[in-house]
């Protein structure tokens, strides 16, 4: 079962609207959104967010994510570009990681790549 968000009032904060994938929803292709997602489910595709991906203990994803930030505790094989990253306990990410700030906890597995966003040199004063 999958719960898709659909507000006829538009609030200028979508950060309150959150897409759920619930266990045994599988969904293979591109999704868009402007809200979070949540997934306890399975994702076979791209998903481009602009804010905030959260992977459940059972989400499972296989692709690219593009978002704001990422959360996993489950597992993620594929490429992600956020500006936050945060593999916590039992997560899993297998792939390249590319972000200005990356945060594995104790028992979270990252196994690949990681590039640094670029982020705003400082100016040294002469």
């Amino acid at each position: 079962m999958a719960i898709f968000t659909n507000d006829d009032v538009k609030s200028k904060d979508n950060n309150t609207n959150t897409t759920i994938i619930t266990i045994g929803a599988s969904i293979k292709g591109e999704i868009n959104l402007t809200c979070n997602l949540y997934v306890d489910g399975e994702i076979d595709g791209i998903i481009k967010s602009q804010n905030n991906v959260h992977v459940g203990k059972n989400g499972r994803i296989k692709g690219e994510i593009i978002a704001k930030s990422v959360i996993v505790q489950g597992k993620i094989n594929g490429t992600i570009d956020a500006n936050r990253v945060e593999i916590k306990a039992h997560g899993h990410i297998m792939g390249t990681v590319i972000s200005s700030e990356l945060v594995i906890e104790s028992k979270g597995i990252f196994e690949g790549d990681s590039k640094i966003k670029d982020i705003a040199k400082p100016q040294l004063n002469k």
